[in-house]
């Protein structure tokens, strides 16, 4: 049993369980953590959660004051821009009070309006009907999640699919926006991103195996029992998960296989659900791409985006984007734009007359218009340094406008029309932020470490300029990072992150090896065998910020969730004298034991991101170098740490951290937990709930770095 007082840390029993691969014995004492349905588990977390609630109570006032700084600086009553689909603007509100979101619409007056109403607060809007208020359907729940939200072609039908559980499995309902009736169609257990067929009359969507692993795509038909769903696609191989949906043109449905190095598209036309998914391109191990659809010259197209053999010879790295016939995938392509070694293709999104081209270069996201005959690409231009930009919110056909999100450190999330035709930019919104928020009082810039191994390593800066240059003396310093999946972090505007700046603290982010940041090599460059170097370059970027004057140890705390989670439990191990605190936020600790067991949620999808160390002794070994859990060390004096998880996770199980924490402790390190009972891997749901928990991590977070009464 667990032995606990709330002032004191609990401590777990230590049951080893040996767990032998390889000629390799590992006894693991906490291993029995995993059964969550034991009471002794339960209480053991229990005792976790009332232990840091003991250790933080002193931080009350502080973390209500930043909660009351997050609210003040938020537009509570607050509508998104409508976004036009068919004869109806589609928008979103917010009403102060209320934790949830509230799907709305509006008619269109004109056929030819493009120019989205423009939405005040308090303001009654002609026509308005209101779709899905989240604040209804989450009564009687202690969370709520939305996954699936579709609205027929013809504005009809509404499906919305709800978890509220926390582990991802979303309950599909249907309803008739003509009589308002909530229809008999319900399906339960289903995955998220569930769509309507373009005429409406059935619902495409896709469930997952025993290892959470979305493996099999359904048709079903509005108005029949989903016991005669039928199953239009089953993928076997337990490397690859599936989805599906439309094109924008509404020619076909999309069925997507892939794992996170290879993919493969079969197409249905829309028009016949019922017919044989034809293969794009046959799966090569190694070989990704993605598809879309186009009319050019008359003709039905593809336009292929992949990283496979290149027209020029070699591999395509960072991707190369050819046009195909579709009658004909296989056949002649022609190359719209080829590989070009830096320059990485992210996604292709085909219009009537044109197409989107999203891509990165120079470690920023940008969005460029592409003309089908002379596949010539228009870049959108931006003026701060530091920016993220894209394409989102576009489902209709025949647009004459692109709608585009933007956001920087210092600039408020921003929404832009961009009038294709004039090259014109046109402001619909920028996020407001109450309280005389000024971007000019802010400064951000990018600076560049030096790894052990020569690589220059891009960090990216924002402070408050009244606190004087960063660098220019040491700071308190929150250094992020991520650095797995290609995923890159952008510079993007954060209100709860204000919190921090006005107090004095530089936020950093480290963009190491194994995001995406700097192209396709960058990731490969962290994965797999080369996995240490998201870790080294990370304490890399710190030794070069305490060298570079912008901080010191004792002032820097480290902060990275889920697989960046992992990275904070691994530079812990590797350089725990460089910082003062770490928060790992559902943190990835626990790497070895999950990837060895197949049966465990995506441990097999994730093979080729980390290795089979389960057939592999090399990569067994290798991770078994880095993993958190296992390289815990005697004799060290480790930082502070908190780690924060939820029971219902199915990406990143709770056993990892309250393991990883069980075992820190065992070496003396002062480490706190703090479980959500009723959570998933994004953590609680609400938006009060939500700026809540980041009030209670940030309180921590300036409490390490020594400025908590600021």
């Amino acid at each position: 049993m667990t032995q606990h007082a709330a002032s004191t840390a609990p401590v777990a029993d230590r049951r080893p369980v040996a767990r032998t691969h390889h000629g390799d014995t590992f006894d693991d004492p906490y291993e029995w953590l995993r059964a969550k349905d034991d009471d002794a588990v339960v209480a053991h977390l229990e005792a976790e959660n009332a232990y840091t609630d003991a250790r933080t109570a002193h931080l009350a006032e502080l973390r209500e004051r930043i909660f009351q700084e997050i609210k003040a600086r938020t537009l509570e009553t607050d509508l998104s821009v409508p976004s036009r689909r068919g004869d109806w603007w589609y928008y979103g509100r917010t009403v102060e009070g209320s934790q949830y979101g509230i799907q709305c619409r509006a008619p269109v007056v004109a056929a030819d309006d493009w120019t989205p109403p423009a939405l005040s607060p308090g303001v009654e809007v002609p026509g308005e009907q209101v779709l899905l208020d989240g604040n209804v359907e989450a009564e009687g729940h202690e969370f709520f999640s939305l996954g699936s939200f579709d609205v027929s072609r013809d504005g009809t039908r509404m499906l919305y699919g709800v978890d509220v559980a926390g582990d991802e499995r979303y309950t599909i309902r249907v309803r008739d926006l003509v009589t308002g009736e909530q229809l008999a169609d319900e399906i339960p257990g289903t995955f998220s991103g569930a769509a309507f067929s373009p005429d409406g009359a059935s619902i495409v969507y896709s469930t997952v195996d025993d290892a959470w692993r979305p493996d099999t795509l359904w048709r079903h038909v509005v108005g029949t029992p989903v016991s005669e769903d039928v199953k239009l696609y089953h993928e076997p191989d337990e490397r690859y998960w599936l989805g599906g949906g439309f094109t924008r043109s509404d020619a076909f449905l999309q069925i997507v296989i892939g794992s996170s190095i290879t993919s493969e598209v079969l197409l249905v036309p829309a028009s016949d659900l019922s017919a044989a998914p034809a293969v794009v391109w046959p799966r090569r191990e190694g070989v990704e791409y993605s598809v879309d659809h186009a009319v050019v010259d008359g003709r039905d197209v593809l336009l292929v985006l992949h990283n496979g053999e290149s027209a020029a010879g070699g591999r395509a790295l960072d991707f190369e984007l050819v046009q195909v016939d579709a009658a004909d995938p296989q056949g002649a392509r022609r190359v719209l734009l080829p590989h070009v070694a830096g320059r990485r293709l992210l996604d292709v999104d085909c219009f009537r007359d044109w197409a989107v081209v999203d891509y990165r270069r120079d470690g920023l996201a940008r969005t460029g218009i592409l003309d089908y005959v002379t596949a010539e690409v228009r870049e959108i231009a931006f003026d701060e340094p530091l920016f993220a930009a894209g394409a989102s919110g576009n489902p209709e056909w025949a647009p004459p406008v692109i709608r585009l999100g933007y956001a920087s450190f210092v600039t408020p999330g921003t929404v832009y029309d961009y009038d294709v035709a004039s090259g014109e930019l046109l402001l619909r919104k920028r996020q407001p932020v109450l309280g005389g928020y000024e971007p000019s009082d802010y400064a951000q810039k990018r600076v560049w470490a030096t790894a052990q191994d020569g690589t220059q390593v891009p960090i990216s800066l924002v402070w408050k300029r009244s606190f004087g240059e960063a660098g220019a003396a040491p700071r308190p310093l929150h250094l992020y990072g991520y650095g797995s999946y290609e995923h890159s972090i952008e510079p993007g505007f954060s209100v709860p992150r204000l919190s921090e700046l006005d107090r004095g603290v530089v936020f950093a982010v480290a963009h190491v090896r194994g995001g995406g940041e700097l192209g396709r090599q960058w990731y490969e460059d962290g994965k797999l065998l080369a996995k240490r170097n998201t870790f080294t370059d990370f304490v890399d970027c710190a030794r070069h910020l305490v060298d570079a004057g912008y901080t010191t140890p004792d002032r820097m705390v480290a902060e990275g969730g889920s697989a960046g989670g992992l990275l904070m439990g691994a530079v812990a191990n590797l350089a725990p004298e460089l910082f003062a605190g770490v928060v790992a936020s559902v943190p990835f600790v626990d790497a070895l034991t999950t990837i060895l067991d197949p049966s465990l949620p995506l441990t097999v999808i994730e093979w080729d991101e980390w290795g089979d160390p389960l057939h592999d002794p090399d990569v067994y070994a290798y991770m078994k170098s880095y993993s958190p859990y296992e390289n815990v060390r005697e004799g060290v004096r480790y930082p502070r740490i908190l780690a924060v998880t939820s029971l219902n996770d199915t990406r990143v199980l709770y056993v990892e951290p309250a393991k990883w924490v069980a075992r820190l402790r065992e070496v003396g390190a002062d480490a706190l937990l703090k479980c959500e009972m009723v959570a998933g891997h994004g953590g609680v749901s609400g938006r009060y709930n939500a700026w809540k928990e980041r009030a209670f991590e940030l309180a921590w977070l300036l409490d390490a770095l020594g400025v908590a009464d600021a």
